[in-house]
C-alpha cells in the first residue's frame, strides 16, 4: 500500500478509536463494530481503484478447496463450539464490565472487578479534570460548587469520596451540614432506559436473567452495608426495577 494510504487509514482508525472511547459504554462494542466495517470498506475500495482486487479473489480461490474438506470436519465439531461459544460469552459477562453513572457535573465509572471508581469533572471551573488528580482543597471546592448546582452531582461525588476516603474526609469538610445525605427527599431523578443499562454496565436489550445477575454483582460492591453508598445503591435499585418492567 502507497505510505499516503497507509497514513490515511492509521488516521481514519485513531478517530474511529478515540470516537468510540466517546460513546458510552453501553454502545462502544456496536461503534466498535462500525469503524472495523468502515476500514474494511476503504481497503476493498482501494484494492479495486489500484486494480489489485483480484489478489484477494485469487486467495479465496486457493483457500476453497481446503475449506470444502475442512467443512465436514467443522460441522462435527459445532456443537462443541457452540458450547465453548456460550461459555466466553457468559465469562465475558462477568470480567471487565463497566458500570456509568452520569450527572450534570460528574461523570462515574466502576469497574465491576476491582470494585474502583473513577471519574471525570463535566462542568465549572475544574472541567475536564480526572478525580483522581484532584487535591482535597479542589475536592472540597467541587463538592461545595455541586451542593450549589446540582444536588445529583453531590451526592454521586460525596459516594466516590466515601468509596476512596471512607469518612475521613467528613471532618474537613466545611459543607457537612449541607451534606445531600442530610436531604431528605431519596429521589435519584428520572432515568432512562439507555441510562439503566449503562449502570448496570449492559449491552441493550439484555435479557432478564443478566439484569439480575449484573444488580446482585453490583450490589455486592455497593451496597451501604458493604461500606458502599446509598446513592449508588439506589441508582442500582433503579437501574434494574426499569429494565424488569419491560
Amino acid at each position: 500500500m502507497h505510505p499516503l494510504g497507509l497514513v490515511l487509514l492509521g488516521a481514519i482508525a485513531i478517530a474511529g478509536m478515540l470516537w468510540v472511547r466517546s460513546k458510552p459504554i453501553a454502545q462502544r462494542r456496536s461503534a466498535s463494530i462500525q469503524i472495523a466495517l468502515i476500514l474494511v470498506t476503504l481497503m476493498l475500495i482501494y484494492l479495486a481503484v489500484t486494480g489489485r482486487l483480484h489478489w484477494l479473489g485469487a486467495l479465496i480461490a486457493a483457500v476453497l478447496p481446503f475449506m470444502r474438506k475442512l467443512l465436514p470436519l467443522l460441522l462435527r465439531f459445532l456443537p462443541f463450539l457452540k458450547h465453548l461459544y456460550k461459555r466466553k460469552q457468559a465469562g465475558s459477562q462477568h470480567a471487565g464490565n463497566q458500570s456509568e453513572v452520569q450527572t450534570a457535573l460528574i461523570r462515574m465509572t466502576l469497574d465491576h472487578d476491582s470494585g474502583v471508581m473513577y471519574g471525570t469533572v463535566l462542568g465549572g471551573p475544574l472541567q475536564g479534570r480526572e478525580l483522581g488528580t484532584l487535591s482535597e482543597q479542589e475536592f472540597l471546592q467541587l463538592l461545595s460548587d455541586c451542593r450549589a448546582q446540582d444536588q445529583e452531582s453531590a451526592r454521586l461525588l460525596e459516594a466516590y469520596l466515601d468509596k476512596r476516603f471512607g469518612d475521613s474526609w467528613r471532618e474537613d469538610d466545611p459543607g457537612a451540614n449541607n451534606s445531600s445525605q442530610n436531604v431528605a427527599d431519596n429521589n435519584t431523578g428520572v432515568m432512562s432506559r439507555e441510562e439503566a443499562y449503562s449502570i448496570l454496565g449492559l449491552e441493550p436489550g439484555a435479557d432478564a436473567e443478566s439484569i439480575i445477575n449484573a444488580h446482585r454483582r453490583l450490589m455486592q460492591k455497593v451496597h451501604p452495608d458493604r461500606g458502599g453508598s446509598d446513592y449508588l445503591a439506589a441508582k442500582i435499585n433503579q437501574a434494574k426495577d426499569l429494565l424488569l418492567r419491560g
